[in-house]
């Protein structure tokens, strides 16, 4: 009898067993926190070469021009051969562009007998135009263009009837006429201006650089 008294002494009331049950499970170790997400250092293999950044060797402008001319897509301007290059430069292209790390020239050139624009980018590792861009944009003269202009306004008898001693000419720039109804809105052209060093602008010579010869002779305060 003593026995069962002291047996339900130490067993747990039922009250009890259920405040146990309800009692929140221990903690569980919750994971560390994920580290602020850290940017990976370049590789060697995005470096820049800065040799890319050197001017085009003479060679290089010469191969530049030959892998474009040779291009298929070219063809008709190579045979016909009335362009003149606007610009042949180095250009150094970032990641992800496939051409990223290699040797690149830019070659504009202007294909006078279809009066169109042909913009390329030349793999000079590889030998081949990687990129080829052709419309009817204007870009600025090059200095070939330049020096033509120059060249066939002084050959122009109107001009030389108009100039005085000291006159010479002070700069020639490109010229895109917006009206129809003149010439220079279909063909390329540019216009040079002439006066006195230091002063202003006499006379305009208006140019067709695509037939060589001068359409039009206006004084510089007409222009």
């Amino acid at each position: 009898m003593a026995r069962d008294k002291r047996a339900r002494k130490t067993a747990p009331r039922p009250g009890k067993i259920q405040a146990a049950a309800r009692k929140p499970a221990s903690k569980v170790a919750r994971p560390p926190a994920k580290s602020a997400r850290v940017r990976p250092r370049p590789t060697a293999s995005l470096a820049v070469d800065p040799a890319l950044f050197d001017p085009l060797t003479e060679g290089e402008r010469a191969d530049a021009l030959r892998v474009l001319t040779e291009d298929r897509r070219l063809a008709t301007m190579a045979k016909v051969a009335r362009y003149r290059v606007v610009a042949i430069e180095p250009l150094v292209l970032k990641p992800p562009n496939e051409l990223f790390g290699r040797r690149v020239a830019r070659v504009v050139a202007y294909d006078y007998a279809a009066d169109r624009c042909v913009d390329a980018l030349v793999d000079l590792d590889n030998g081949v135009v990687a990129a080829l861009q052709i419309d009817e944009k204007q870009p600025m003269l090059g200095r070939d263009e330049e020096a033509l202009a120059v060249a066939v306004a002084l050959a122009d008898e109107r001009v030389k009837r108009e100039l005085s001693l000291s006159d010479e000419p002070l700069a020639a720039l490109h010229y895109w006429s917006r009206r129809d109804v003149e010439r220079a809105s279909s063909q390329r052209s540019a216009v040079v201006l002439f006066g006195q060093a230091g002063a202003r602008p006499t006379l305009v010579a208006v140019v067709d650089l695509a037939d060589s010869q001068v359409t039009e002779v206006v004084p510089a305060e007409q222009w």
